[in-house]
């Protein structure tokens, strides 16, 4: 049998074989970022119950009821309280140079695509935050939550852009997430950020509103936010390694002239593949490359004068197949 030749469709499937190797493969790195997002769901616990118990300090159960209860007997003009996820949380416990008291606050947004910097109106880092922490259930979906680990450092573009728009739509993503509208977030988004509403006296936008704390539990809200940006570098340092993988393997099947080349660069690499398997899947390859096919296939072709005798028993085999 003669050797096949590679071909687009051949090194395709040959790459996609070996990079889903690669992306399941125990290594270190990818455990660390199994790790780092086991770490978020334990600080998003932790951290959620302490905002519960600061916020209610400030906002009082018993004040919520009652103002809902105005609200019911007099309408809009009593329609003061609201759902939010997202609150500026302060303290005054820090002192400046000469010795008074300083106000510390920033931005605490407790939704998936909550920022990781204190930012009230960007989200792109909180973007990067979902699909990490994603990941398994978008690829499912066919889609590509690495891309912007893959595409860190470049611009944006048509090709990330594209990923990037699927793998929001997947996850429910508004456009809008940040301000805290819980009628946006739709899908995964929805469910994700539903458990973390709490009650705020005050319609207007959370920076209005510094709601106070300890400098303890500021650092605990700090160390919740740092876990949920240390999962987006743990994602982004594990794909970089597969990325570089990826490269490499890309050059090497694109310079193999054979498939057995290829099968033999999976073996060394410790990944099965069964080149029956790839060729049965691969009709232009079988069709082509091989040579007794390619002979059956354009003998196939050529129009053939049949005599008169010859149509007569063709007919009369046809007859007698369909008694």
């Amino acid at each position: 049998m003669a050797k096949i030749r590679m071909n687009t469709e051949l090194r395709n499937k040959l790459f996609n074989k070996i990079k889903h190797t690669f992306e399941n493969e125990d290594t270190q790195e990818r455990e660390l970022y199994l790790q780092s997002r086991e770490y978020v769901d334990e600080q998003y616990k932790s951290a959620s119950e302490l905002a519960k118990e600061v916020v209610e300090r400030s906002y009082p159960v018993d004040d919520v009821a009652t103002l809902r209860t105005f609200k019911k007997k007099y309408g809009q003009p009593c329609d003061v309280v609201a759902k939010d996820k997202c609150f500026y949380f302060a303290h005054n416990e820090d002192l400046d140079e000469d010795g008074e008291t300083t106000e510390t606050k920033s931005h605490f947004d407790f939704g998936l695509f909550g920022n990781l910097n204190g930012s009230e109106y960007n989200d792109q880092e909180g973007r990067k935050f979902a699909v990490a922490y994603y990941r398994e259930e978008l690829k499912a979906k066919d889609l590509n939550p690495d891309i912007y680990a893959q595409q860190n450092e470049n611009q944006d573009n048509p090709h990330k852009t594209k990923h990037v728009d699927a793998c929001m739509k997947a996850l429910g993503h508004s456009g809008n997430s940040y301000h805290g509208d819980r009628n946006n977030a739709i899908g995964m988004a929805k469910e994700f950020d539903n458990p973390y509403y709490l009650d705020v006296i005050g319609t207007s936008y959370c920076r209005s509103r510094a709601i106070a704390c300890t400098k303890d539990e500021y650092s605990k809200f700090e160390e919740w936010r740092i876990a949920k940006g240390n999962l987006v570098a743990k994602h982004q340092t594990w794909i970089d390694t597969i990325t570089k993988q990826c490269d490499q393997l890309k050059i090497g099947l694109k310079a193999y002239r054979y498939l057995s080349e290829g099968i033999e660069l999976a073996t060394e690499l410790g990944i099965q593949v069964d080149e029956a398997e790839l060729i049965r899947t691969n009709s232009t390859g079988l069709t082509i490359y091989n040579p007794s096919n390619l002979a059956s296939m354009i003998k196939g072709m050529k129009n053939k004068t049949q005599t008169r005798e010859a149509k007569i028993l063709a007919r009369k085999q046809y007859e007698e197949s369909l008694n």
